[in-house]
């Protein structure tokens, strides 16, 4: 990192006693460096206090002997640093690091670890879409789905859907949070909780990959955590308002639709607040050849609303209490009804003018409700973390037909949690070569879950989970450059079942698959330890390695197996829960303009859960087998200068299930997870020049490789989520435009060169009613206005 300016350090020696002669002072020597470049930085004088520096950042002090003392290093420009330096009676040599406050105030990650760190403290792979990116996706398309598989190597792609089967992260499900409120049940997995909110209200997403003992049950893939926004500004009153305009490039007619967000925001006294609404209305969704995307679960014809309060309170400097309220809903309202594809010919899915079956799908509503209480400087310099939640949705899913008792159904996803939680940290050394924070807490989890259908038919009962897990995590930082990081979770899980009766499903023709009969309840419960360990080494900014293993868990999905039940007793019934060890080494390293990443990671389980396709009976059920899945993710970033930015990732994984368990992945009975657990390989890019102050454009690239694992059957196509992935290649351009200092324009165009193309989910899925086209050019016009 090159100097461009005089960097003025200013050393203050707070002495605890004044009554010591300089005839007792001792010398303390050492050099001041940046903490994430390593750059030693100069020193033009230390103001009239006893030391002096130089300028390759190297600096001398007298200091009283035989007294503990406070030393604060301030510097223009950086993050002010302050530590306890202990009874010193020689002289001594320590060195300093200083973090800049585009450093400090810029990427900070709160999910890794529960509380606010840079990511170079952190040893695992952690990718945070900022509110920059996010906006610029916004301005192409703001679906979340598309903004995570476009942003987050490791991220599975998208499938242009309501619903995110298939788009989990390295292999397995994620714990999917707003502000740390889980938004996912591992009782019943919907597959829909990547979209529980608009991206407009978010300040950052911060993506946790591997297992983490640190949010324990349901996290055992990683996490997805979408930190809504704070107030940007100290006045009174402030507001932005956003209006877009969108549709089909290739054929307008009836594509166009619309979006508007509100927001207001501001600071009065000791209170802040933001209240924003959004809503969005999308017209029909068309392919690269003008035509219809097929409607079951298209993004088409889709109204969203979003309605988002937070209001803080401070009543001291060193404490905050707040609320924040969430709405959202977002529900496709077609004119059309499925017309489904072939798939042995790649005929696409699509759809005719006519009422749809059932009610709207999508997410018919998710409320969240927030209140959270944080204090500095308790006992000791302990922070507390207090918060209690409410959380409550209900999902829509598609028509079967033919499914239930020889006629149509359609199923709901009900989800209702109730949580406390309480964390606290506490520094217990402060040693110049060594300090160590110990944080501990406790969570406590309701969640209720059922799978009922429209009808009032039961196919998933009510489970009733209570979840406690008490935690500890000590973090140790050794002569400032070695990080070293451990913790253990435990895990106490009860499950309440009551009796229920199973529905009669039957096939395509009509055949009974399993029949209707009654199921005995009970409690199912779990216990298990977590733990988790990591090394990161800091002191050089060219290659900053590090090392972790960390446990994940995850209650199978038990609404799965209960409503697919073959035995009368929930204790007959294989529920055994999913631990994994991940493990997993990388890099991160910098150099002038350049950063660049690379990981390598492993996660192993002794009992997975694979959904499979049944050819004999066409019914997907459970295979439960010992599982590994492993890969890699590299990413890039360089800035040639201010005007230009270029940034590129490539991602793969692979994963392998032991069917005879006999602990070898490379018998001939063992298997490739399928699609609907690993995707195929991606590639992501992005060039961003701003030729001057009100001019900026982008242009990002996704592109999914190849992956073929499975043989065809019989009949000639390949089962269901075994399909064959053939590599397709998007491009999406958006420019902005600052008329003046309130108001900028944007236009957004999402594929660019409108390739016609299969998404991955509908080649692997390999099922008529899913097998459609991506959707096509479409263009994206906006007005933004800040006051």
């Amino acid at each position: 990192m090159k100097i461009l300016r005089p960097i003025y350090l200013v050393i203050s020696l707070f002495v605890l006693s004044f009554h010591i002669s300089l005839a007792q002072n001792i010398k303390i020597q050492g050099e001041i460096r940046d903490s994430l470049s390593g750059i030693p930085y100069p020193a033009i004088k230390f103001g009239d206090m006893l030391a002096t520096g130089n300028a390759k950042g190297q600096f001398t002090a007298f200091v009283p002997a035989g007294k503990q003392l406070t030393v604060k290093v301030t510097a223009t420009g950086y993050k002010t640093y302050q530590t306890t330096l202990p009874a010193l009676t020689a002289d001594t040599t320590i060195n300093w690091q200083i973090e800049s406050l585009t450093q400090a105030l810029g990427e900070v990650v709160i999910s890794a670890t529960r509380k606010p760190e840079s990511p170079k403290n952190i040893v695992s792979t952690v990718s945070i879409v900022s509110k920059k990116k996010l906006d610029n996706e916004i301005a192409v398309n703001p679906d979340l789905t598309s903004i995570l598989a476009n942003e987050v190597p490791g991220f599975a792609p998208t499938a242009q859907s309501g619903s995110n089967v298939g788009q989990n992260l390295r292999g397995r499900p994620m714990l999917v949070m707003i502000d740390g409120v889980s938004q996912s049940s591992p009782l019943r997995n919907a597959e829909v909780d990547l979209r529980s909110i608009d991206p407009s209200v978010l300040q950052q997403i911060e993506v946790v990959k591997g297992a983490t003992a640190i949010y324990g049950n349901g996290a055992a893939g990683g996490l997805v955590n979408y930190v809504t926004l704070v107030p940007d500004t100290a006045t009174k009153f402030a507001g932005k308002t956003d209006v877009y305009l969108n549709g089909s490039m290739v054929k307008v007619r009836n594509s166009v639709g619309g979006r508007i967000s509100q927001m207001f925001y501001g600071k009065v006294g000791k209170f802040d607040y933001v209240a924003s609404g959004v809503a969005e209305e999308t017209g029909e969704y068309k392919d690269a050849k003008g035509d219809l995307v097929g409607p079951n679960y298209s993004l088409g014809e889709t109204n969203t609303y979003n309605a988002f309060a937070k209001l803080g309170y401070q009543p001291a400097p060193n404490q905050r209490i707040q609320v924040v309220y969430n709405y959202y809903s977002s529900l496709q309202n077609s004119n059309f009804t499925l017309v489904n594809g072939n798939l042995a010919t790649g005929q696409k899915a699509t759809g005719v003018l006519g009422k749809p079956l059932g009610i709207p799908t999508g997410a018919a509503y998710n409320n969240n409700l927030h209140l959270s209480y944080k204090v500095d400087s308790l006992f000791g310099h302990t922070s507390l973390n207090a918060d209690a939640y409410y959380e409550k949705r209900k999902d829509v899913f598609y028509v079967s037909l033919g499914r239930f008792n020889g006629g149509d159904g359609q199923s709901l996803a009900n989800n209702e949690k109730k949580g406390v939680r309480l964390f606290l940290q506490t520094p217990f050394l402060t040693q110049p070569a060594l300090n160590a924070n110990l944080s501990y807490g406790i969570d406590l989890l309701r969640d209720k879950t059922s799978q009922p259908l429209v009808d009032g038919r039961v196919w998933v009962p009510t489970m009733d989970m209570t979840n406690l897990a008490p935690f500890a995590q000590a973090d140790f930082t050794i002569i400032r450059d070695l990080i070293f990081k451990t913790g253990f979770r435990y895990e106490r899980v009860n499950i309440d079942v009551d009796d229920y009766r199973t529905l009669r499903i039957t096939n395509a023709s009509g055949a009974t698959v399993t029949p209707a009969f009654d199921v005995k309840g009970g409690t199912l419960k779990y216990n298990t330890g977590l733990f988790n360990a990591g090394f990161k080494y800091n002191r050089f900014a060219l290659f900053s390695p590090y090392v972790s293993f960390s446990q994940g868990f995850s209650v199978m999905d038990i609404g799965l197996a209960l409503r697919d039940a073959k035995v009368n007793s929930i204790d007959k019934i294989n529920t055994d829960a999913v631990k994994v060890n991940n493990y997993e080494a990388g890099f991160e390293s910098r150099y002038q303009n350049l950063t660049f990443s690379a990981s390598a990671y492993e996660s192993t389980s002794k009992l997975g859960i694979e959904v499979v396709y049944d050819p004999t009976t066409a019914m997907f059920n459970t295979a439960r087998s010992p599982e590994k899945i492993y890969g890699f993710e590299l990413a890039a970033n360089y800035r040639f200068s201010n005007l230009l930015n270029v940034n590129g990732s490539y991602s793969y994984t692979e994963g392998k299930r032991d069917v005879n368990q006999n602990g070898k992945y490379d018998d001939p009975q063992d298997a490739y997870l399928n699609g609907r657990r690993i995707s195929a390989p991606k590639i992501t890019g992005g060039v961003t020049y701003s030729p001057t102050q009100v001019l900026d454009v982008t242009l990002n690239y996704t592109g999914i490789g190849n992956r073929n694992r499975f043989e065809k059957n019989t009949t000639g196509i390949y089962n269901g989520n075994e399909g064959a992935v053939k590599a397709y290649n998007l491009f999406n351009l958006v420019a902005g435009y600052k008329v003046n200092k309130s108001t900028r324009l944007s236009l957004g165009i999402e594929n660019l060169f409108n390739e016609d193309y299969f998404p991955a989910r509908a080649q692997w899925f390999m099922q008529p009613g899913f097998y459609s086209k991506g959707r096509g050019r479409a263009f994206n016009f906006g007005v933004s206005v800040r006051y």
